[in-house]
């Protein structure tokens, strides 16, 4: 018996670029990302979705890109840690976890700062407790935790500074 390959057709918009192509439908989105688009920045861990070092935004939303099917997500908007700086310049996340040195290896980085970005759409940052809590699907085997929440928390008091100034 022969096995035969059925390509499926994919449309996805990635970083603010269409995407369209046909894949197997068992590419998940972190080999499409990283193994047809060469977009490498998201890393391969567990590719079990236990680690978090794949973690993107689709539509917003955080996931663990190893465990979504690139095909299951039509016309879906992803976004990746090299679509979030814009005209060049870093996202706020990623300049706070450079200032706050939140990171050491910096392998789990990536996946991490679109973690925290997630969260603050998410509004999940009231302490210190709950960043952890809600971040804590995204490892750190040098354990840079409390730099990570440094950084989210710059980020956020950042925030509400430039809101306060907006409404005075």
């Amino acid at each position: 018996m022969t096995h035969v390959s059925v390509a499926v057709p994919c449309r996805l918009q990635i970083n603010g670029r269409d995407y369209a192509a046909d894949l197997p439908p068992s590419v998940t989105l972190l080999d499409l990302l990283r193994e047809r688009l060469d977009l490498t920045g998201t890393k391969k861990g567990c590719d079990h979705g236990q680690c978090g070092a794949c973690t993107v935004l689709v539509d917003g939303k955080r996931v663990k890109s190893c465990l979504i099917l690139a095909v299951s997500i039509p016309d879906a908007t992803v976004t990746t840690i090299e679509g979030i700086g814009q005209n060049g310049h870093l996202h706020p996340m990623q300049q706070a976890f450079i200032d706050a040195d939140a990171f050491q290896c910096g392998y789990c980085t990536p996946g991490q700062i679109m973690s925290a970005i997630a969260l603050l759409e998410e509004g999940h940052i009231h302490s210190r407790e709950e960043i952890r809590e809600f971040m804590s699907g995204n490892l750190c085997r040098c354990g840079a935790y409390n730099g990570i929440i440094d950084a989210i928390e710059q980020v956020v008091a950042r925030q509400r500074r430039d809101q306060a100034g907006e409404a005075a």
